[in-house]
C-alpha cells in the first residue's frame, strides 16, 4: 500500500493549490478570497448557452472541490501527505478519519517504516569488481632483434598476465542483523587462487555496531576475524579489529585500531595502528569540500614507509568532471599520478589515471565504475621512464575519449531521452488532452470577466496583459517548433489581474485556470508583455517561480 502511494500521489500533490492560485502555506482567508473570485467566473447561473453552462459546471465543481479538500484541515493534511487518492477510501483504509493532521503524518512515517523494512528483505546489494591486467612493455621497450627472425615479428606482442573477480551479496536477517558473502579468485602469470568469506554484522545501537567473519581460501587458509565500530563523541568515533589467519606456516595474529575525529566541518584526522604480518603506524588528514578533496598521509611501518599527498578538483557541471594528481615516496621509490574522471551516462562514471613511477615505470589505468560495478584496466606500458611512453598514455585516452563521447554517448543519450520523452507523451496524451478542453472551456467562460477587468484597468491606466505565452520557447529561426510548443494564456492571465497586481504562486502554472501541460516532460517558462500607466513591460519567468508584477526592473526603456 505504501508503496503505491509515492508513485500515484507525487504528481498529483500541487493540483488543488495551482487551480486555487494560492500558496501551499495560504491561510484560511486567502484560501475564501480565491475561491469566491473563481466562483463568481465559474457559476453556471451565469451563463444561458447550454454547452456554456455545461462548462463552466465542470469547472465550478472542481473549484468546490479543491476549496472544500484545502479548508478542511484533516482533508488537507491528508491531500498533502498522499494526494488525491488518500481521500478516496473506498476499497482501502488509509488511516482512521478521527486522526488530527499530526497523527496523520505519524501514521504517514509508520506505512513508510513498513515499507523500508520489506524492501530491505528483498535487497540483496550485489557489489563486484573485475580487475585486467595488460602487459603492454612491447609497445615501447623491446628488442627489435628479436622480432626480425620471427614471422609476424614486426607486431608488438600484448598479453593478459593476471585478472581478478570479486562479488559479494547482503543478506539482511533483521531490522539490526546482516549477513554478507563474499568472494574472489585471482591469476598472475599462470598462478592463481582464491577465498570466500561469510560476515555477520549486528547494528548494537545508533553509536555502534560489531561483525564476525569466517574465510577459507586455497592459499593462505582459514580466517576468523571480530571488527567493532564505536562512535565516542559526536565528533569521533574508534574501529578495532582483530584477526587470526590458519595458514601452511602456523598462526598468523593481526590486529588494528582506527580512531577518527572532525577537525572541521570539511575535515577529518585519521590515526591507524597495525600489528601483524604488515605492521605500520599511519596518521592522515582529508579535507572534501564541494570543489575540492585533499589528502595528506604518512606512515611508518615494515616493510613501506611513506609519504604521500593527493589533490582533487571538483568541477560544478553536469558531468561532475573531476581531475586530480598525487605524489607518493617511500622506500619502495616514488610514484607521481594524474588524471580525470567524469560521469558518461545516469549511473557510469569512467576515470582513467597516469602512474610514474621510479623503479615500477609507466602504468595507465582505466576504471569503469557502473552502479554497483567496478571495472579496472591496469596496462603496464613499461618499466623504464620513457617520455614517449608518457605521452601516449596521457593524450591516447583522451582522444579516444573525446571520440568515442561525441560519436557514441551523446547521440546515445540523446536518443534516450528523447524516448523517454516520447514515452511520457504518450502516457500522459488522454489527461493532456482533456485538460486542453477544459482550458479552452475556462478560456470561454472567462471572457466577459476578462471584457470587465479590461476596461476597469484602462480606466485608470492599470495593468494590462498585452500578450502571453505558455511552453517551451526555442530559438527565433524554428518559428514553426515555437508555436507548436507554446500556448496563449493572456486571456487566463488578464483574467487573475486583481487591483492592477497579478500574483503567481511557486506552484507550475500548467495548473492554473485556462492553462495545459503543451510539452511534457520539458523546461517550461511564461513570456509575458504588459502595459502598466502606459509604459510597455516584459518579463519572462521560469515555470515554478513565483511571479509578482507589475515591476520596474520590467520597464522596456524606449529608444531615444
Amino acid at each position: 500500500m505504501a508503496a503505491s502511494l509515492d508513485d500515484d500521489f507525487e504528481s498529483a500533490n500541487q493540483d488543488y493549490y495551482s487551480l486555487l492560485n494560492v500558496r501551499k502555506e495560504a491561510t484560511l482567508e486567502e484560501l475564501k478570497a480565491s475561491y469566491r473570485r473563481l466562483c463568481m467566473l465559474y457559476h453556471p447561473d451565469k451563463h444561458r448557452d447550454p454547452e456554456l453552462k455545461r462548462q463552466a459546471e465542470q469547472l465550478f465543481n472542481q473549484v468546490h472541490q479543491a476549496y472544500e479538500v484545502l479548508s478542511d484541515a484533516h482533508s488537507r493534511a491528508i491531500y498533502d501527505i498522499f494526494g488525491k487518492k488518500g481521500l478516496e477510501v473506498e476499497g482501502w483504509e488509509v488511516v482512521e478519519r478521527k486522526r488530527t493532521p499530526a497523527e496523520i503524518r505519524e501514521e504517514y512515517e509508520r506505512l513508510q517504516r513498513e515499507r523500508e523494512e520489506r524492501r530491505l528483505q528483498q535487497r540483496t546489494n550485489p557489489k563486484g569488481t573485475i580487475s585486467v591486467g595488460v602487459d603492454a612493455t612491447d609497445l615501447f621497450d623491446r628488442y627489435d632483434e628479436d622480432f626480425e627472425e620471427m614471422p609476424g615479428g614486426g607486431f608488438p606482442h600484448i598479453e593478459i598476465n593476471k585478472m581478478h573477480i570479486s562479488q559479494s551479496i547482503e543478506a539482511p536477517l533483521t531490522n539490526s542483523d546482516t549477513a554478507v558473502l563474499s568472494g574472489s579468485l585471482s591469476t598472475h602469470n599462470g598462478n592463481g587462487g582464491g577465498n570466500i568469506n561469510m560476515t555477520v554484522r549486528r547494528v548494537m545501537s545508533a553509536k555502534g555496531w560489531g561483525e564476525v567473519e569466517f574465510g577459507a581460501g586455497d592459499i593462505l587458509g582459514p580466517l576468523v576475524g571480530l571488527k567493532l565500530f564505536r562512535n565516542l563523541t559526536p565528533r569521533c568515533f574508534l574501529t578495532a579489529q582483530c584477526g587470526l589467519q590458519f595458514s601452511p606456516r602456523g598462526l598468523r595474529p593481526s590486529c588494528s585500531l582506527m580512531t577518527a575525529r572532525h577537525l572541521d566541518q570539511n575535515t577529518m584526522g585519521y590515526l591507524q595502528w597495525r600489528w601483524g604480518p604488515n605492521s605500520a603506524m599511519t596518521t592522515s588528514v582529508v579535507r572534501d569540500t564541494k570543489r575540492t578533496h585533499f589528502t595528506l598521509a604518512l606512515q611508518l611501518g615494515v616493510p613501506h614507509s611513506y609519504l604521500m599527498m593527493s589533490y582533487q578538483y571538483k568541477f560544478q557541471d553536469e558531468d561532475q568532471t573531476k581531475v586530480k594528481g598525487s605524489v607518493k615516496t617511500g622506500w619502495f621509490g616514488t610514484v607521481v599520478e594524474y588524471g580525470a574522471e567524469r560521469k558518461i551516462s545516469r549511473h557510469s562514471v569512467l576515470s582513467a589515471t597516469v602512474s610514474i613511477g621510479v623503479p615500477q615505470g609507466v602504468t595507465l589505468k582505466i576504471k569503469l565504475a557502473r552502479a554497483s560495478q567496478t571495472y579496472l584496466f591496469p596496462v603496464h606500458l613499461t618499466d623504464q621512464l620513457l617520455p614517449s611512453a608518457v605521452f601516449y598514455a596521457t593524450v591516447g585516452p583522451l582522444l579516444v575519449y573525446m571520440a568515442v563521447h561525441r560519436l557514441v554517448i551523446i547521440p546515445y543519450t540523446q536518443q534516450q531521452k528523447e524516448q523517454d520523452l516520447e514515452l511520457q507523451r504518450k502516457s500522459s496524451a488522454t489527461d493532456i488532452a482533456k485538460k486542453k478542453q477544459e482550458a479552452e472551456s475556462a478560456v470561454l467562460l472567462m471572457q466577459e470577466s476578462v471584457r470587465r477587468i479590461i476596461e476597469a484597468e484602462e480606466s485608470k491606466m492599470g495593468l494590462i496583459i498585452l500578450n502571453a505565452w505558455y511552453g517551451k520557447f526555442v530559438s527565433d529561426t524554428s518559428q514553426k517548433q515555437e508555436k507548436a510548443k507554446v500556448i496563449d494564456v493572456t486571456v487566463p492571465l488578464q483574467c487573475l489581474v486583481k487591483d492592477s497586481k497579478l500574483i503567481l504562486t511557486e506552484a507550475s502554472k500548467a495548473g492554473l485556470p485556462g492553462f495545459y501541460d503543451p510539452c511534457v516532460g520539458e523546461e517550461k517558462s511564461l513570456k509575458l508583455l504588459y502595459q502598466f500607466r502606459g509604459v510597455m513591460h516584459q518579463v519572462i519567468s521560469a515555470d515554478t517561480e513565483p511571479l509578482r508584477i507589475p515591476k520596474q526592473s520590467h520597464r522596456i526603456e524606449s529608444e531615444s
